[in-house]
């Protein structure tokens, strides 16, 4: 019993010493008894802490951990522990990062921690219009201390406070070490040293002299010291007065306006130009926040210490801004400002304010009054608790300003001055142009009531040097010099028919016909010799004996030639036609296609040109030929498709029927079929089907062939073989029937020419078409029939029984 007793003491023993050597393995003497199989998750988050902070890894520290007595074997277990482990919570933290966002700790490039105070902004709506408020609705405006820089000199240590001894040189040392809540710093072997209530500076000479006592290489110079803030204290603080008042923690190095930004900035009635910072139960420093807004001082945004409260009182005067100033809204006065400091808050009038005196809506006891500050005024008027500031607009006229516009170099607005002439405006604007009109020019002035009235002036005596024609301008006048071009009417002629740019032109004086004809690239190689041109007719006089509209000249050309001997002159307003030669048709051709001797494209010879003839011209049918599967394709013409989109259907506006048809024919059918019974004009040259062709035509012959297809709704498309003397239901029953959406009773046929033919009913009796070789049968789909619904049924039989209750009520 006593050794079993022995051996757990002993375990449990050795399980601590794990567990001490896993909480600072680095610092730790002796390794010679770490069994890393024994340690926990714990264990291993704690030496991955710890080689963090000190800026090392599991490799850099092989050498340490071999000459403290850790085995080969155990440190190669260790290195795979900690990858494995650091693996598992860099998934994880990636994990909790994409599911929802993660506060850490916040920590620089260089080390230093801080413990990250956050606080959600919201947009202030009851105070936007107060200056400063935007201050601190911005979140990224937070005034946090910047961990990157280096530590100030005059940084007062205290507890929480974190700080990164290292010796390095001959002797290494190296450790993190918190500042307890008493004040005092642990260093190993060196003993505890009290830093609490010392700067940073005064503590690095203490620290260094205590370790030079230990490390004799630190006395003599062979090794170094350094002392570095590695984690920094949270202090906390007390606001009062603000828009979110309370007890915050925040960093030892924040700032007044660190902390205001944290409280989001003064309150609904809080003062921005009086915030008082209270520390030890005195006023230690009053922050005045326009200094920054309005010139960039921030002397008072001094440093925070522990327990320290910020006060922010009611204002005391607030004055309203309104109109055209740069930044206008309500800003709080100090005693003493004027309203040229007013001014420069609200950082001056803008372009377009009227600076020559200021209306201001003041506050008695009973009653609003308003009262005027002139310019002169701005350095000494005292703006009063209340004062509504209104800055107008310029007015939107001039005082100097004239015009002079038309047929002038230079037309434009010009300064006025007094005794300023026409002559005089007239030079500034570089004087008249070639086409101006000297007997008259206008102007346009404007009374004292505002009305204006025309006055006119004689340019030529006016620039001539007579004084009582050279009138004296007015502000505001309106100067117009007209141009003789203005009083032109605009002169055009048309020219139509065989020339290549038919259209409407600008007349010129003396233009000719060849002039014209030229202008327009000359005549086509259709153009006849005949020429008629109409001329309208101008008289004074109505004659009601001559019903003549126009004056008709008919002339004659030579064709082909835009130039001719005999030039004639043309007038405004002529319509010129040169007609088109009585024959002048280029050849045309049609397509002989399939079973003919020589199938290809044939020219039309004449104008009657007939099926017999061309498919003769192409040597006649083969051997192979379908006399009964010829037919002609004529392709479907743009005009026949503008016709159907004319024609009224009488549609209602949301039926699309009238387009489904234009596109069937525009994209899908594209050309229409014309049958031909070859048999019959082989017999008779004037049977109808002897059909007179058109250019773009195609003759198709079929090759015979004696199968039938069946498409549509079948079982089975398939095409089958003819048989003599089989007939219509016979080739349906050979696919296996029409399918369950057949419609067999509307089965059509369509023959190889293209003609088709429909079965037919009498009463009981069905006739079906005739089916010939290379023939196709078709069997539509049923159309969708809506069933009545339960509603429509009992609809019908009410109206059914109140039709048999007039029946009977009828024969009574």
């Amino acid at each position: 019993m006593k050794k079993i007793t022995y051996v757990l003491t002993l375990l449990f023993i050795l399980l601590l010493a794990f567990n001490a050597n896993a909480q600072d393995i680095l610092k730790s003497k002796d390794l010679s008894t770490v069994k890393v199989d024994y340690l926990s998750d714990d264990d291993l988050a704690k030496i991955s802490a710890q080689l963090k902070s000190n800026n090392a890894t599991i490799d850099s520290v092989e050498s340490m951990a071999l000459s403290k007595g850790m085995s080969q074997t155990e440190f190669n277990k260790l290195r795979i522990k900690l990858n494995e482990f650091d693996k598992k919570n860099a998934k994880a933290d990636a994990n909790d990062k994409n599911s929802k966002p993660k506060i850490v700790d916040k920590e620089s490039e260089f080390g230093r921690k801080q413990e990250k105070i956050k606080n959600d902004k919201v947009k202030d709506s009851v105070n936007a219009l107060i200056f400063g408020s935007e201050l601190f609705d911005n979140p990224t405006l937070n005034f946090e201390p910047d961990l990157k820089l280096a530590t100030p000199t005059n940084y007062i240590l205290g507890p929480g406070d974190e700080l990164q001894v290292s010796v390095y040189g001959v002797q290494e040392y190296n450790a993190s070490i918190p500042v307890s809540v008493e004040g005092k710093v642990s260093i190993d072997y060196v003993g505890q040293i009290s830093v609490a209530g010392t700067s940073i500076e005064a503590a690095t000479q203490k620290i260094k002299a205590a370790i030079a006592r230990v490390y004799s290489t630190v006395s003599s110079g062979q090794s170094q010291v350094s002392v570095s803030l590695s984690r920094i204290r949270t202090i906390k603080i007390t606001i009062v007065g603000g828009k979110q008042p309370g007890n915050y923690s925040i960093s030892s190095l924040a700032t007044v306006y660190n902390a205001l930004h944290l409280a989001g900035g003064p309150g609904k009635n809080g003062s921005y130009r009086n915030i008082e910072l209270i520390r030890n139960n005195k006023v230690y420093k009053n922050v005045d926040i326009y200094k920054f807004l309005v010139k960039g001082d921030q002397s008072d945004n001094v440093s925070l210490k522990d327990n320290d409260v910020i006060r922010i009182p009611a204002y005391s005067q607030r004055v309203t801004v309104e109109g055209e100033v740069k930044r206008p809204g309500i800003f709080e006065m100090k005693k003493g400002e004027k309203f040229s400091d007013l001014l420069n808050f609200a950082s001056g009038f803008n372009e377009f304010a009227y600076t020559a005196s200021v209306n201001v809506m003041q506050k008695t006891g009973k009653e609003f009054k308003v009262h005027d500050i002139n310019e002169s005024e701005y350095n000494s008027y005292l703006p009063q608790s209340g004062d509504v500031f209104r800055i107008t607009k310029i007015l939107n006229r001039f005082e100097n300003r004239i015009k002079i516009e038309g047929a002038v170099f230079r037309p434009d607005y010009y300064s006025y001055n007094e005794g300023m002439r026409i002559s005089d405006l007239i030079t500034r604007a570089e004087g008249l142009k070639e086409d101006a009109y000297t007997k008259r020019a206008r102007i346009i002035r404007l009374k004292t009531d505002l009305t204006t009235e025309i006055v006119n002036v004689d340019l030529s005596a006016a620039l001539s040097g007579d004084f009582g024609a050279d009138l004296e301008l007015k502000r505001e006048d309106v100067v117009t010099v007209y141009s003789i071009l203005d009083f032109r009417e605009e002169y055009k002629v048309t020219i139509d028919g065989e020339v290549k740019n038919p259209g409407e032109y600008e007349y010129f004086e003396n233009l000719t016909l060849n002039d014209l004809v030229v202008q327009v690239g000359g005549l086509t190689g259709s153009a006849s010799k005949r020429v008629e041109i109409a001329r309208m007719i101008k008289s004074d006089v109505i004659d009601d004996a001559d019903p003549k509209r126009i004056e008709l000249v008919e002339l004659e050309i030579t064709a082909g030639n835009n130039e001719q001997i005999k030039n004639f002159v043309l007038k405004p307003f002529d319509v010129i036609n040169i007609r088109r030669m009585a024959v002048y048709e280029k050849p045309e051709m049609v397509s002989v296609l399939g079973a003919v001797s020589y199938p290809g494209k044939y020219v039309l010879a004449n104008k009657k040109e007939t099926v017999y003839n061309v498919v003769m011209r192409a040597g006649g049918l083969t051997s192979i030929a379908n006399l009964d599967g010829m037919k002609i394709k004529r392709p479907i013409k743009q005009e026949q498709i503008d016709q159907l989109e004319r024609i009224d259907l009488n549609l209602s506006k949301n039926d699309t029927l009238k387009e489904k048809l234009s596109k069937k024919l525009k994209d899908d059918l594209k050309y229409v079929t014309i049958p031909v019974n070859w048999e019959k004009i082989v017999k008779d040259k004037n049977h109808y089907s002897n059909v007179t062709l058109f250019p773009g035509d195609e003759i198709e012959v079929a090759i015979y062939n004696e199968g039938v297809k069946v498409t549509g709704n079948v079982l089975l498309t398939s095409e089958i073989p003819y048989r003599s003397g089989k007939g219509f239901k016979y080739y349906i029953n050979s696919v296996g029937g029409a399918d369950s959406k057949g419609w067999k009773r509307k089965a059509y046929i369509i023959y190889p020419n293209g003609k088709a033919d429909v079965t037919t009913s009498f009463l009981f009796f069905r006739s079906y078409p005739k089916v010939e070789p290379d023939s196709q049968i078709v069997v539509p789909e049923k159309p969708e029939r809506k069933k009545m619904s339960a509603g429509e049924w009992a609809g019908l039989g009410t109206a059914f029984a109140s039709l048999a209750l007039l029946i009977v009520t009828a024969f009574k």
